[in-house]
């Protein structure tokens, strides 16, 4: 499952090793943080990070697969290339 993590602040990539693996992207006072989240403690373990770095957490979503490939909301679609590849082979 993919997720989309939202926490106040714009934060630097001096956080970034905080969230290995996963995307950071800071615009209009917030930062973004998406990536794929393999189970329920791997969840948790984030939003507790983000806690123990004092973090205000402003929203999480799961996201469908085909959305976190598009980056978010805000990115134009772009092409999946699992569904194309399957597609070439049917």
């Amino acid at each position: 499952m993919f997720y989309k993590i939202v926490v106040k602040g714009e934060l630097t990539e001096r956080f970034a090793e905080a969230f290995a693996g996963m995307k950071m992207e800071a615009k209009r006072g917030q930062t973004i943080i998406m990536g794929q989240v393999v189970d329920q403690s791997h969840l948790y373990g984030i939003l507790h990070r983000i806690s123990g770095l004092g973090l205000q957490l402003l929203s999480v979503h799961a996201l469908p697969e085909e959305e976190y490939v598009r980056g978010g909301d805000d990115a134009a679609p772009r092409d999946n290339p699992r569904k194309n590849s399957e597609k070439e082979t049917l």
